[in-house]
């Protein structure tokens, strides 16, 4: 007997809610924590005013594009999608911004925490993250629950629904665009003048543009990478549901499979948290069946000491990651059974999980300082900057082999156990698209431990301004580099979900633009390709070279007021921090607007000029390449991040050596191929791919029919 595809969704909308509850749970507790002394509340509300300030004002400009396109899409399509567009986009933005806003008080209390002790900073910090990636699944879930049970019965119901993925995708886009040239705008500004010209530490209050590098990290890495894992979440759900409603006499089933799966990853994600955040539970008096619940659990709760390596802090997050994909495969196993479909589902979410977990552990071996291939760039800065940006380059191409294979592996696994268990090759591009569901279930967690990381960066900044105790310092820039490694590793994650989500959208594309037949010598389908696969190079170049307008903009600024302040240098003399504030916030809201217009008119000018068939064609050369640039642009960015950090732990001569200085400059130009172009990449991939889909059926033969 089939589970009703209703009671999937009812099941899915109560655990969103549940997972809802926990943030407001989670963000209560962190915010009980010690905010400090009245210097760090003091640098901490100027982070929060920056912060609340562009991010409001980047919402407003979402806010007109918003408007216009569900116009659009209200006069072209249906009024239902345009409602679901604009619900998508206000969920997305709403997480972003709860992220952000916890992540800018999180910062000042793990800076006091850190002061005790190593363990309650990273349970602070991770707190902080986990608020994040609990609020991007819940209010994702919630969202689309509610919208499919509001048009329940209708047969446009899905159709509807895509307009909720294009919301959160446009969000998504701008988020991540504007909040990534933001944060590396005032970065690289800030190292340029700051670590290479004047020799002073990094995060140091004389500096100008220190208070805007703060700012930057909250807009971009919590606000942008929550809208963007938003997207990925709801858009795996949303291809593979629309995918299931075309097969046959279980389509309920198929339909509702994806949301139960979902549902049962909030479950998992909440005890992979507990994992870190929970308190250390005591043995108990009594023998009740409850105590010695909890006191087995006592027992794998997540426990770091002052003496503890990054390799024991990787270790950590990891387990509660690990922890969490054992759970969700245990109850998705229950999911399959009670949805009456083939085991071989099932199979398909472990192929997601274990795809999912391999990428990651590619990304951190990549980009770790404690591997060879980040120690390698380190190595390579003895001889300047030239080799150490050379040795990175290779590093970042290198690393595209392992991400490629896993993906290539797993589309194939996953079409091969969906057409044993069904038959058709429909069944496979299903199964494509749960994989990718199973990929993303844990994301409550996994989107934690990447969240988790600007939180910690900020943390180290407020110690370094606040001139809190070298051990505060030395706790805070353990979070740190784990944060980076982490935030990497969300990075190599967040693109390979990308791919199986845009890859699960296509074959919905082609199944609502009804296109029966795919020539790849067609006339139009090369030309399709071809400008596809040129999109990604054309909006990075676009992207970095906003960074550099920004970034000269920012070094300018900062270079006069050195040079203008008196007693600046000296200590004596006060920083207008909100000038750069202000030139980041500006060129960030300049720069976005012309790449995010390109994923949405680009789309619907191949759709309508070359064809249905030339519009599939783009997006797969856009997958291709997007996909390996993307990859490459992460980890060549974080490895260059933390070759610098592994110099400043003593290697190579430490702070202030040449060595140092040539990491400096690797790790600048990584900043854009790291948190600006490489994860803007992977939304260009799905944006594309959903707009095309929203449109599939406007979209005719075109100009060029032979």
């Amino acid at each position: 007997m089939m589970f009703p595809t209703s009671a999937s969704v009812i099941i899915a909308l109560l655990m969103g809610i549940t997972g809802g509850a926990f943030v407001i749970y989670e963000l209560r507790r962190v915010l009980s924590y010690d905010p400090g002394n009245e210097t760090m509340q003091a640098i901490a509300k100027a982070i929060q005013e920056g912060s609340a300030a562009f991010l409001s004002r980047e919402y407003r400009v979402i806010a007109i594009f918003v408007v216009i396109v569900a116009a659009v899409i209200a006069t072209f399509l249906h009024w239902q999608t345009a409602l679901c567009f604009v619900v998508g986009a206000i969920a997305s933005a709403g997480a972003g911004y709860l992220g952000m806003y916890v992540a800018v008080r999180a910062n000042v209390r793990t800076a006091a925490a850190a002061g005790r002790n190593l363990h309650e900073g990273l349970r602070v910090a991770f707190g902080s993250g986990s608020i994040m990636g609990m609020a991007v699944v819940s209010f994702s879930l919630i969202g689309m629950t509610v919208l499919f049970l509001v048009f329940n019965g209708s047969p446009n119901q899905l159709i509807y629904i895509t307009g909720f993925g294009f919301g959160a995708s446009s969000i998504a886009l701008f988020a991540r665009v504007g909040g990534g040239i933001y944060t590396k705008a005032a970065d690289v500004g800030a190292d340029l003048v700051g670590k290479v010209e004047q020799g002073i530490p990094e995060d140091d209050p004389r500096n100008p543009a220190v208070i805007a590098d703060n700012v930057g990290d909250n807009v971009g890495d919590v606000a942008g990478m929550g809208a963007d894992l938003f997207e990925s979440y709801s858009g795996s759900i949303i291809a593979a549901a629309t995918l299931g409603a075309v097969l046959g006499e279980k389509s309920g089933a198929f339909i509702g499979l994806p949301f139960l799966v979902a549902a049962v990853g909030i479950v998992a994600s909440l005890f992979g948290i507990y994992m870190v955040t929970g308190k250390e539970l005591p043995e108990g008096a009594n023998g009740s069946f409850t105590a010695k619940i909890l006191r087995f659990i006592g027992q794998y709760l997540i426990k770091i000491d002052e003496n503890a390596s990054l390799d024991d802090l990787l270790k950590a997050l990891r387990c509660s990651v690990w922890g969490a994909s054992a759970i969700i495969l245990a109850l998705s196993l229950v999911a399959v059974l009670l949805s009456g479909v083939s085991f071989n589902y099932w199979l398909v979410i472990l192929v997601g999980l274990i795809a999912g977990n391999a990428i990651a552990y590619v990304t951190e071996y990549y980009t770790s300082y404690t591997e060879k291939p980040t120690q390698a760039i380190a190595h390579a800065t003895q001889t300047g900057a030239a080799t150490t940006i050379i040795q990175g380059l290779a590093v970042g191409m290198m690393s595209t082999v392992f991400p490629v294979l896993i993906v290539a592996t797993a589309i194939l696994l996953s079409i091969w156990l969906g057409h044993k268990a069904d038959g058709s090759l429909a069944s496979g591009l299903y199964a494509v698209a749960l994989s990718g569901v199973g990929m993303l279930s844990t994301l409550g967690v996994t989107l934690a431990t990447d969240a988790y990381g600007p939180v910690a960066d900020n943390a180290g900044g407020i110690a370094e301004m606040s001139h809190l105790p070298a051990d505060v310092r030395h706790r805070t820039d353990a979070l740190d580099s784990l944060g980076n490694t982490t935030a990497a590793t969300g990075k190599g994650f967040a693109i390979g979900s990308a791919v199986l989500t845009a890859l699960a959208l296509l074959a919905a594309y082609v199944t609502a633009a009804k296109i029966d037949d795919l020539n790849i010598l067609g006339a139009t389908m090369l030309p399709g390709i071809l400008i596809g696969a040129m999109m990604p190079y054309l909006f990075s170049a676009l992207t970095m070279m906003a960074v550099g307008k920004a970034a000269h903009e920012i070094v300018v600024e900062v270079r006069r007021q050195f040079r203008e302040i008196p007693g600046l240098m000296e200590g004596t003399g006060q920083p207008d921090y909100a000038a750069c504030v202000g030139i980041s916030t500006e060129s960030a809201l300049r720069e976005m607007i012309l790449p995010g217009a390109l994923a949405v008119v680009v789309p619907l000018v191949v759709g309508h000029v070359l064809g249905k068939e030339a519009l599939a064609g783009m997006l797969v050369g856009t997958m291709s390449s997007g996909f390996l640039l993307a990859v490459m642009m992460a980890n060549a960015g974080g490895a260059w991040d933390n070759a610098k950090k592994w110099i400043e732990t003593g290697q190579y001569g430490g702070k202030g050596s040449d060595s140092h200085k040539a990491a400096v400059v690797g790790d600048t130009v990584g900043d854009p191929f790291k948190d600006t172009s490489g994860p803007s990449l992977n939304i260009l991939i799905k944006l594309m791919t959903i707009v095309s889909l929203v449109f599939a059926s406007s979209f005719g033969s075109g100009w060029f029919n032979f």
